[in-house]
């Protein structure tokens, strides 16, 4: 792997970074010096990371995850076969690695990182960050699908995705259930931190997908590594995680969903535990609510919109996933109206007009007014289900109703995580 010599800085050091991740070069113009000047003195704090912090993001977006890229590259690609490395993994997420007695040595110490629980690790705040993954049910979904398509106007997000392929075209809708099912999975009570577990069988086996993608993109002749770092870096794996947490905690207040900061704090924590699951070890972890805003400040500013072609099947493929199939006839023909609606509102209201004007996307009218006109309702939900009783009833039915949803949406099919590692093109 050939990695860039470093760039510039401006006037603070010198920082080893992606050619089109141009941080550096927008901190120093006087545009953005003069807004962070007055973010200072308006707020007292600082609107970026230091640039220590700033340096360390960076660098990790050459890093990706040596010890599950061995045990890919030993016993998923191993003489023994696919198959084979499937059938020991299966087996050792089911019942521990002690059952499979003769596990190769990169096996043993995936599993040996994996099965060890950090000290920083506090089991309460890890559920209670679930709990509000839970609280959210398909809410979570909604948001998190239209926010994400903010990135795909950058290559170093959308080429592994476009290359990989599940996220454009008629696939679009199949790969967003499955990550969907990760959400679930991962969110359960429990999940994370229960030997076992569904939620961390599906951790494991994401963490292993986004190997052989990574791998497979890497040696692909239009991935640019000077360019755009590693696919599917430690940093982009970072912003996933943020948008898991700090966003749509902020962005769902403005629909009535009212994350309190100890919800925020337990978010993070489950967030940062459930990234260390799939493989995330930066050389900085933001810790504070604060900190992820000043991630994600830098990220806007060093955006590139260098997508292109790729960015706009992505984009456009999003909503129209959940357009109504020919097939479809009756009620199920009319919940995927709805759905195909929704979800264009909220891609309206979570995408920044300017990127959205970019692309030909659905009319959100008048289907954006559901979500608004929901506010109230959903206020009074949140206000009620602090009473603990009625908290208890509202996670059971929001349980129900994501699994419920999700099933609908599958017509009987299953999440399966795999990735070979070919590409479509």
């Amino acid at each position: 792997m050939s990695i860039p010599a470093a760039t510039p800085a401006g006037n603070a050091t010198d920082a080893q970074c992606p050619a089109a991740f141009r941080y550096w070069q927008v901190r120093d113009t006087p545009a953005v010096r003069r807004v962070e000047r007055v973010f200072r003195t308006v707020t007292g704090s600082a609107l970026f990371p230091t640039d220590e912090q700033a340096r360390a993001l960076c660098a990790d977006m050459f890093t990706g995850d040596p010890v599950a890229e061995r045990f890919v590259a030993e016993v998923m690609r191993g003489e023994a076969g696919r198959e084979h490395g499937r059938s020991l993994l299966d087996t050792a997420l089911r019942d521990g690695i002690g059952a499979v007695p003769d596990a190769p040595a990169a096996m043993r110490e995936l599993f040996d990182e994996f099965e060890t629980v950090p000290d920083w690790v506090r089991p309460e705040l890890v559920e209670r960050g679930a709990a509000v993954w839970r609280r959210w049910g398909t809410m979570l979904f909604g948001f998190a699908g239209a926010e994400t398509l903010e990135m795909y106007t950058e290559s170093a997000v959308a080429t592994p995705l476009s290359l990989a392929g599940g996220y454009a075209g008629d696939s679009a809708l199949r790969r967003f259930l499955e990550t969907c099912r990760f959400w679930m999975d991962v969110s359960r009570p429990g999940a994370l931190l229960s030997p076992g577990s569904p939620g961390r069988a599906t951790a494991l086996k994401v963490r292993i997908m986004h190997v052989s993608v990574r791998a497979g993109v890497q040696r692909h002749p239009e991935w640019e590594i000077e360019r755009w770092g590693l696919p599917i870096s430690q940093t982009y794996q970072l912003l996933t995680l943020i948008a898991g947490s700090t966003i749509p905690g902020l962005g769902l207040w403005a629909l009535g969903y009212q994350t309190t900061p100890a919800e925020f704090r337990a978010l993070l924590h489950f967030q940062k535990y459930m990234g260390y699951l799939l493989g995330v070890r930066l050389t900085w972890h933001p810790e504070t609510v604060a900190d992820t805003l000043r991630v994600m400040a830098m990220t806007m500013v060093a955006r590139a919109y260098d997508s292109g072609a790729q960015g706009a099947e992505l984009i456009e493929s999003y909503p129209a996933a959940f357009a109504p199939r020919p097939e479809q006839r009756g009620p199920a023909r009319l919940r995927a109206h709805y759905n195909y609606r929704i979800n264009s509102a909220y891609s309206a209201l979570y995408m920044l007009p300017t990127t959205r004007r970019r692309y030909r996307m659905p009319a959100a009218f008048p289907w954006v007014l559901i979500p608004i006109a929901r506010i109230p309702l959903v206020t009074a939900v949140e206000f009620l289900r602090r009473v603990p009783p009625l908290g208890r009833v509202h996670e059971r039915i929001m349980l129900w109703h994501r699994e419920n949803w999700y099933r609908e949406q599958m017509q009987g099919r299953e999440a399966e995580f795999e990735a070979t590692g070919a590409l479509r093109r």
